[in-house]
């Protein structure tokens, strides 16, 4: 008697191999879909920041402007709701003072939407928020503090200088004040530069915009985005030329915002930047 022929084991396809024949799924993983969902998400809050930081500018510039406007009006006696063809001629002085006005008053209210923002998000925590707050020591020596602000003035004044040669802009050469400015003018116009534009800009960019960039993107990244949102705030005219004659100083205040945990150090390099290379090139020779 012949033994039953045992029948061969089914085949089994492997786990994760397709059957011949049979439809198989090919969507992300869960460690892909992850990677995407974090992808989304950090772009989603850059976005937000961008969108943020043209926010602030823009309802300061249209504040000022509107303050501007119609304060000076009523001070010289002039209905601010005249249509422009019943207007008076203003005149090149008082045009240069209302110019500046604008630009004065900008950063204030720059400053005050940044830090009103940031104490409506986080009443008790803003001055952290913005690096404000003294409850942790400097993160940097004080010597190697002072180094630093005193090297940096150099070679800022060589950067942007050699920029404008290489790019064939007027804003690193032949600078000159108006005839229209009285000292007054030209003491308001300094502390604009040195104190008020740094404050401000500093409050929003290193203070409030680096905070939501380091929680999306870490410190560098942090870094890098300022920077970048800083230079191209200031394109004008001149095309790139400006904006790039202003890259390192953005750096350097981003690291100096990072390394020190504070925003006063960035303030001061800003303003002291500003002052230096003001003055090398008002400078008569």
């Amino acid at each position: 008697m012949k033994p039953d022929r045992v029948a061969p084991p089914p085949l089994i396809a492997p786990p994760g191999e397709a059957v011949a024949g049979s439809a198989q799924s090919h969507g992300p993983t869960p460690d892909e879909r992850t990677r995407l969902d974090r992808l989304w998400a950090t772009t989603w809050r850059l976005g937000a920041l961008i969108g943020l930081v043209v926010f602030y500018l823009g309802a300061a510039s249209l504040l000022s402007l509107a303050a501007v406007r119609v304060g000076f009006d009523l001070w010289n006696g002039i209905d601010p709701f005249l249509p422009p063809e019943r207007r008076p001629f203003l005149g090149a002085v008082e045009l240069a003072h209302r110019a500046f006005a604008v630009d004065a008053l900008r950063q204030v209210f720059l400053a005050v939407l940044v830090i009103g923002g940031a104490w409506w998000r986080d009443r008790t925590g803003w001055r952290r928020r913005l690096a404000l707050d003294r409850e942790h020591p400097n993160g940097m020596r004080p010597v190697i503090l002072l180094g630093i602000l005193l090297v940096w003035p150099v070679l800022h004044i060589a950067w942007v200088t050699g920029t404008a040669e290489l790019f064939g802009a007027s804003f690193g050469q032949h600078v000159r004040l108006s005839p229209f400015m009285s000292q007054a003018a030209v003491a308001a116009w300094l502390a604009y530069l040195t104190i008020l534009a740094p404050v401000a800009e500093e409050l929003l960019l290193r203070g409030e915009a680096f905070a939501r960039a380091q929680s999306a993107v870490g410190p560098v990244g942090a870094i890098l985005v300022t920077a970048l949102i800083f230079a191209a705030a200031h394109i004008s005219a001149w095309g790139l030329a400006r904006p790039v004659s202003l890259l390192p100083l953005a750096f350097a205040l981003g690291w100096l915002r990072w390394r020190t945990g504070r925003l006063w150090p960035g303030i001061a390099l800003h303003g002291w930047s500003n002052l230096a290379l003001v003055t090398y090139l008002l400078w008569p020779g």
